[in-house]
């Protein structure tokens, strides 16, 4: 999928990201997208972002902070942040992204516990968060939710969810993505 610009990875976090993960998660967006992908840090979350009386953030207020600070050059910036992420409709979020647009964001908070809210392994945590990084980054190339659970476009509302995708889009979406990608490069 070729593509202008480059796809940036910008870890919003409270707490540092343990080890290399983000290094991975950068290696396998630049694969699956065809597009060059780095990784840069932030210090936390927009300010403005936290409903306190959920004790969550709201994604759609770090999606137009995202926007407010696009770097030259870049096609598309995806947020990860370890924040709890919620939209006023939802009582969570894995994260959001705008279809077709240029900004997502990603929470790892909920992909790190298991379904009964025990701590997850670094295995699986990692799995989930590349899972929901190709998700939420194909919304930005434009593709909707999928009907296949096992796509990586399926609807997550769980971490059960989430497990049973595979990380990878099925043959549909990976034509749409193909189809709007090449739209996109035609002039």
């Amino acid at each position: 999928m070729a593509g202008e610009g480059t796809i940036l990875l910008e870890w919003m976090g409270e707490a540092p990201m343990e080890g290399d993960l983000l290094e991975r998660v950068r290696q396998q967006v630049e694969t699956t997208f065809a597009i060059p992908t780095r990784v840069a840090a932030v210090n936390g979350s927009p300010a403005d972002s936290l409903d306190p009386r959920r004790g969550q953030h709201s994604s759609t207020r770090i999606l137009r902070w995202i926007l407010t600070t696009l770097p030259p050059g870049v096609a598309k910036v995806l947020g990860i942040t370890d924040v709890d992420l919620c939209i006023p409709v939802l009582t969570f979020v894995f994260g959001e992204a705008q279809v077709d647009g240029p900004a997502a964001v990603v929470s790892t908070a909920r992909l790190r516990l298991t379904y009964d809210g025990r701590p997850a392994s670094a295995r699986l945590v990692e799995a989930r968060l590349l899972k929901e990084c190709l998700h939420e980054l194909g919304h930005t190339f434009g593709l909707v939710h999928c009907p296949d659970v096992t796509c990586v476009m399926s609807r997550s509302n769980s971490v059960l969810d989430v497990d049973q995708k595979r990380a990878g889009f099925c043959r549909d979406c990976r034509q749409r993505l193909r189809a709007l990608t090449e739209e996109r490069d035609d002039p």
